[in-house]
């Protein structure tokens, strides 16, 4: 499962983060270490001084049409591999997530 409930008021995401690519991109759901699975994300900002995870929260505010103060990553600020916690209704914002991403399945549901 790709979404983790947060709480009563939000889910969690982990997210493999390609900094330095060609464009900002969602490249998709994955299979991560410990089968776990995960969304790949692409964005053209170097991993200098946050510039990354702050392309990050954009694409995925943009992507997921929520505000960037909803999305915070917690977890992985320096790492490829991170967490970003989505505050809103866990019911409506994974059915939101799901449509953006054209996810079924269990990619769909709140683990």
């Amino acid at each position: 499962m790709l979404l983790r409930r947060d709480g009563p008021d939000g889910l969690r995401l982990t997210v493999k983060l390609t900094p330095k690519a060609a464009a900002d991109r969602i490249a998709g759901p994955a299979d991560g270490p410990d089968a776990t699975r995960l969304l790949k994300v692409q964005v053209t900002a170097p991993p200098v001084d946050g510039k990354a995870n702050a392309a990050l929260i954009r694409l995925l505010a943009k992507t997921f049409k929520c505000p960037k103060t909803s999305l915070k990553v917690v977890s992985g600020a320096t790492d490829r591999t991170k967490v970003v916690a989505i505050s809103g209704d866990p019911e409506d914002l994974a059915a939101r997530i799901a449509a953006a991403l054209g996810l079924s399945g269990a990619d769909a549901k709140i683990g």
